[in-house]
């Protein structure tokens, strides 16, 4: 492990421009869950009338709006999350000066807490909310008190969390800014995901360097040759770095 620690260390080190690719691994150690691992969101028995994993598509939100919301605020909202070593050490490099750009693949907002300004965020943020009507914008504070359905003060229309459901694309500028970032990066840490949610698995794809690190708890179905792949939680990992 000291041997690994070095090695990364050392790409980090001489590395001109990093991209992070991170999944909900990322943020296991903050106290959200994941959703695919053996104890993940995926894996419990639902309280509601689908698994939790039909909840969070496009349809379900527009057939059973009530309970989307029931379970969204349950589940994907966390106030007491905090960053942790992880999202502290990026921060802290790209203060000190370090070209990092964050892809992530999480919806927590912990990245910017922790205080990274270059976070590309794949599937939206908690704390954006919009009205679908006017369009109207509406924080994380702000959203919570608009009553079980959110809805929009000024219009009458239902506010929906900035967050991409299953069924629904991504953004078009959004994946634009992520492939430049990955094209123009000569060192990729891919960490804390599975790399099963398509279309972000793919962008890998678009990383043209040789150095890519590989950090997570089990083996990733990538179809990339890894430079260094270190099994273990992403904490224990970026806490022994410098």
């Amino acid at each position: 492990m000291e041997s690994e620690i070095n090695y990364l260390q050392e790409l980090i080190d001489e590395a001109k421009r990093i991209v992070f690719f991170g999944g909900a691994g990322v943020s296991t150690e903050s106290g959200i869950p994941d959703f695919r691992s053996e104890n993940g969101l995926y894996k419990l028995k639902s309280k509601y009338d689908k698994p939790y994993e039909e909840m969070l598509s496009h349809h379900y939100f527009v057939d059973h709006t009530e309970t989307f919301f029931k379970f969204y605020k349950e589940f994907m909202i966390n106030l007491n999350a905090k960053p942790n070593l992880a999202h502290i050490y990026l921060a802290n490099k790209e203060k000190s000066g370090k070209d990092i750009t964050i892809i992530t693949q999480n919806i927590d907002g912990l990245h910017q807490m922790a205080g990274s300004k270059n976070v590309i965020e794949l599937h939206g943020s908690i704390h954006r909310n919009y009205c679908e009507r006017c369009g109207r914008r509406y924080d994380l504070d702000e959203f919570l008190k608009l009553g079980d359905i959110p809805t929009c003060p000024k219009c009458g229309g239902l506010v929906k969390p900035d967050v991409v459901l299953y069924e629904e694309p991504l953004n078009e500028a959004t994946i634009t800014k992520a492939l430049i970032a990955l094209q123009r990066a000569d060192l990729l840490i891919v960490a804390g995901t599975s790399l099963n949610v398509y279309p972000a698995n793919s962008f890998i794809n678009y990383f043209y360097g040789d150095n890519i690190v590989v950090i997570n708890k089990t083996k990733i179905p990538i179809n990339r040759k890894i430079k260094l792949f270190i099994e273990d939680n992403i904490v224990n990992v970026f806490k022994e770095l410098k």
